[in-house]
């Protein structure tokens, strides 16, 4: 029997809440049920072939047979597979822009013709990354990447992720239009062995160009005679590239369908494949890929995005929780939570549905560290406030030093038993050493942080984000909460426009204006 979305979650909303101790205690085959592990496939790294695969445990949260019995109800009576179809159909699904969001092609999972033009685009980057390498520009040991936003977090995410056991070249991401940014990176780069790298989809953004201007700049003040002539442009307008002077051959482009957040699979990965190389590059795609295989072709609660986006929803939606926490128990991961917090806010931090109505709650907060240094930050909150914070814990079984096994021995046992702490509390009859627990949390458990890994993260992160939008009746792709504040400093720079009595003394004080 068919039933509405309101019906569905009239029913999600019936669920007794039982503690998480007698869950397990009622179901002896709950982590067989709610801990899977996907494949990604076999990779190589440094000579060796090996498997490569993630254990997604969503054990410990709330989550009952029949609680995904009624979200599953819920994602048909929202149109999940249709939706779902539309997105890796090349449709539209961005009905408020009329576009439609095509960055698993980019991966090979999509549409034939956009599979197609991607390719073509990546290979038109590959051959840049090549001749790059192989010398064609001349001594290259620096490239500053500007750019903001997604055209930023990303590249800058899977540089610190994946080239820190030696880059083919030494990349240095700038966003912030905070001119301390980019002398920062200015002060670790010879400017006769540096490249620049411009990122902007309109090649118009105030931010990037300014900064993209001063670069160009410090090389003319430092002795390159042809500073434009070391700019590579990243965008979806290259006329406007070649206007602002870059010749079309440094000009790698890509579609106006990738959204920034979505976008370092896109020629964005420029500085990833300068630093990791290209096979490096080319398996973080594949690992991607495999996520967008398992999210287009898996049902119901065994497909994984779908189901952290139940758990997401429950929390959210029936529990009140105004924010969802994520600590990375892996140094290379110490940018994933800033990452994920453009990817999911961004995307689902709106107010009203598809058709323009008022909703309930839509995104939580979302925030993290990294362990085990938030153990001494903020996890008292976590064990003995008042706030329900649901919890992803990341980590890798391979340890990503060289060092006393010890160091990995710790830190994987200071994870595991964060997330036992908080389910199972400890009761004392002193107030202030009780510890409730029944605190919901998941592991997402690697087995390497290696370029098919990180990929494939991203992808569960980006469908995740999708499957809760669908089941909420929100739009995840478009954003005009960015653009109120851009409108008005454009005001400000043009001079003239009146505002607040308190805006007005600070632009006075500050001299701006």
């Amino acid at each position: 029997m068919t039933i509405t979305r309101d019906e569905a979650w009239k029913a999600i909303a019936l669920h007794r809440d039982p503690t998480l101790e007698e869950l397990f205690a009622a179901d002896p085959d709950r982590v067989d049920k709610l801990a899977t592990r996907l494949e990604l496939g076999v990779f190589e790294q440094g000579g060796v072939e090996h498997n490569s695969g993630i254990l997604f445990d969503w054990s410990k949260t709330h989550l009952t047979d029949e609680l995904l019995t009624d979200f599953e109800n819920l994602a048909d009576a929202s149109d999940f597979d249709t939706m779902r179809a539309r997105l890796f159909g090349g449709e539209v699904v961005n009905p408020t822009e009329n576009r439609a969001a095509e960055h698993s092609a980019l991966r090979g999972v999509g549409q034939d013709t956009s599979v197609e033009e991607a390719e073509a685009l990546r290979e038109r980057m590959k051959l840049l990354v090549g001749a790059i390498h192989d010398g064609a520009m001349g001594e290259v040991k620096h490239l500053i990447h500007v750019g903001i936003g997604g055209s930023a977090l990303g590249p800058a995410l899977a540089v610190d992720a994946l080239a820190r056991d030696g880059a083919h070249v030494d990349v240095h991401v700038v966003s912030n239009i905070d001119g301390v940014a980019l002398e920062e990176a200015f002060a670790a780069c010879d400017p006769a062995a540096t490249l620049i790298a411009v990122a902007s989809k309109t090649f118009t953004t105030i931010e990037t160009m300014t900064n993209a201007q001063s670069a160009l700049k410090w090389l003319a003040d430092n002795g390159v005679s042809d500073p434009t002539g070391r700019v590579i442009a990243l965008t979806a307008a290259p006329d406007k590239a070649v206007e602002w002077g870059v010749d079309e051959t440094r000009i790698l482009p890509f579609a106006e369908s990738v959204g920034g957040r979505y976008s370092l699979w896109s020629s964005i990965g420029f500085p990833i494949a300068l630093a990791i190389g290209w096979d490096a590059f080319q398996q973080m795609l594949d690992g991607a890929a495999a996520v967008d295989r398992h999210f287009r072709d898996t049902d119901g609660r065994a497909n994984l995005p779908l189901r952290a986006a139940f758990a997401d929803l429950f929390y959210l939606r029936l529990r009140g929780a105004q924010t969802r926490a994520v600590f990375a128990y892996d140094e290379r991961l110490r940018l994933f939570p800033d990452y994920l917090q453009q990817l999911e806010m961004e995307s689902n931090g709106k107010s009203v549905t598809v058709d323009g109505e008022p909703t309930a709650p839509t995104a939580p907060i979302t925030w993290g560290g990294v362990g085990t240094d938030a153990q001494h930050a903020v996890f008292q909150l976590l064990h003995q406030g008042t706030h329900l914070v649901p919890i992803d814990f990341i980590a890798s079984v391979e340890a990503g030093d060289m060092l006393d096994p010890a160091h990995h021995h710790i830190l994987l046992m200071n994870c595991f038993a964060q997330g036992a702490a908080l389910m199972a509390g400890k009761s004392s009859d002193d107030p202030h050493r009780n510890y409730p627990g029944n605190r919901p949390s998941a592991t997402i458990l690697c087995d390497d942080i290696d370029p098919a890994t990180f990929g494939a993260l991203i992808a569960f992160h980006e469908h995740r984000v999708f499957a809760a939008a669908v089941m909420m009746d929100i739009n995840p792709f478009d954003q005009f909460g960015v653009e109120l504040g851009k409108e008005i400093a454009k005001k400000i720079e043009a001079g003239g426009a009146r505002f607040d009595a308190s805006t007005e003394a600070l632009l006075k004080a500050a001299g701006v204006g």
